[in-house]
């Protein structure tokens, strides 16, 4: 099948879209010009206020333009019944924003049930879309949003962002309000989802780590949405357009290489020792010994890794239940190794690494990060030498 055969996104088109509020001297956006390729994520970066949140927003036209042409999948967007195009677009805003006094099933139906489908139809995608953002729907599904956590929030507000199919998603900072390890989960799980479906994605962030890692292309935006360069993440820290996009950038262009490669790229290590949570501590403690290791990975019926026990907690231990110390991080094959580096700190030494299901693909290690660091640091100076 041809690549394009499996992208399920549109192109969409920005020609000379300006926004000018009343009373006001200077237009928001000024003569925004953009195309955004189908099936791919195209970030927004810019300073709060430089008018990247209106631009995206101009889309699905919760705000309105004042001048210019915008094309979605070759279609005038603006000449379509507004309620129709909005239910053909994904939302998905910061904090989730989802509808307190609906379940999470519920929530998800939103935009389906608006669409007429039928009841089976619909309970179905709910289900088909909880096992697809890692929320099992018997746990989940008849759940307020006060109920969940904040990741589990923001999985519920993609879920119902996509619940449609719609061939475009826009996502307004959607991991801004959560702490940074479940930011960085939820940025891997966006990956993960993005390779299965391969939607056209316009992200908003003012976090230039993040638009490094989630965007195929990066839009660095100035004031009234100017746009000072757009183009790959390696391009734009390769050669920043000018100052301003080199102070985005920052110090350690050359460390930020590493949001650039992901954990699939690095060799894994299978050495790691694991054992399911229903086999007896004599059981794990003889492999243990018998392995010479101290530790041993407890994986649940699914394989997802859940925690590490070490050989002297088997002792007295009558069953793996709550044994050992559970896992603070996991990183997946999506993450980038900045991602690992960072989870490595946090859990004190090798990580253990998910698949595409959350199961377990092995382990990344410090000495693999650091040959990775040196590695680009050789081929960094040697490209400047050779440019000299």
């Amino acid at each position: 099948m041809a690549e394009n055969e499996e992208v399920s996104g549109v192109e969409i088109e920005l020609e000379h879209v300006t926004k000018r509020y009343p009373g006001t001297r200077t237009p928001a956006v000024d003569d925004f010009s953009m195309v955004v390729p189908a099936g791919k994520i195209v970030v927004f970066v810019g300073p709060s206020g430089c008018g990247k949140t209106t631009t995206m927003r101009m889309i699905n036209r919760l705000i309105e333009p004042t001048s210019g042409r915008i094309t979605i999948g070759g279609e005038d967007a603006l000449k379509l019944d507004v309620d129709t195009l909005r239910r053909r677009i994904g939302y998905a805003i910061q904090q989730a924003g989802l509808f307190p006094h609906f379940t999470v099933a519920q929530n998800i139906a939103v935009v389906p049930g608006l669409l007429g489908w039928d009841k089976k139809k619909v309970n179905d995608r709910v289900e088909e879309m909880m096992d697809l953002v890692g929320l099992d729907p018997a746990d989940f599904r008849d759940r307020f949003p006060r109920q969940l956590s904040g990741g589990q929030q923001q999985r519920v507000g993609v879920a119902r962002a996509l619940a449609a199919d719609p061939p475009v998603l826009l996502m307004d900072e959607p991991f801004g309000a959560v702490d940074p390890i479940t930011r960085g989960n939820l940025q891997d799980e966006l990956l993960r989802l993005q390779s299965e479906l391969k939607k056209t994605i316009v992200f908003v962030t003012h976090d230039f780590d993040e638009a490094v890692k989630l965007g195929d292309k990066i839009a660095v935006l100035g004031n009234q949405s100017t746009i000072l360069q757009y183009d790959t993440p390696e391009a734009i820290l390769a050669n920043p357009a000018d100052d301003t996009v080199a102070g985005f950038v920052g110090a350690g262009a050359s460390l930020k290489q590493l949001t650039l490669l992901r954990v699939r790229d690095v060799e894994l290590e299978q050495d790691a020792l694991t054992v399911t949570a229903d086999e007896s501590p004599a059981s794990v403690r003889e492999k243990l010994q018998s392995s010479r290791k101290h530790f041993a990975l407890v994986l649940d019926a699914r394989r997802r890794p859940t925690r590490w026990v070490h050989v002297r907690e088997l002792t007295s231990a009558t069953s793996l239940a709550n044994l050992g110390k559970p896992l603070r991080d996991v990183v997946s094959l999506q993450s980038t190794l900045q991602d690992a580096l960072e989870a490595m700190l946090a859990e004190g030494g090798s990580v253990p690494v998910t698949g595409a299901r959350g199961e377990y693909a092995g382990t990344i290690q410090l000495d693999t990060v650091i040959a990775t660091i040196q590695q680009l640091r050789d081929e960094h100076t040697n490209g400047e030498e050779v440019s000299a």
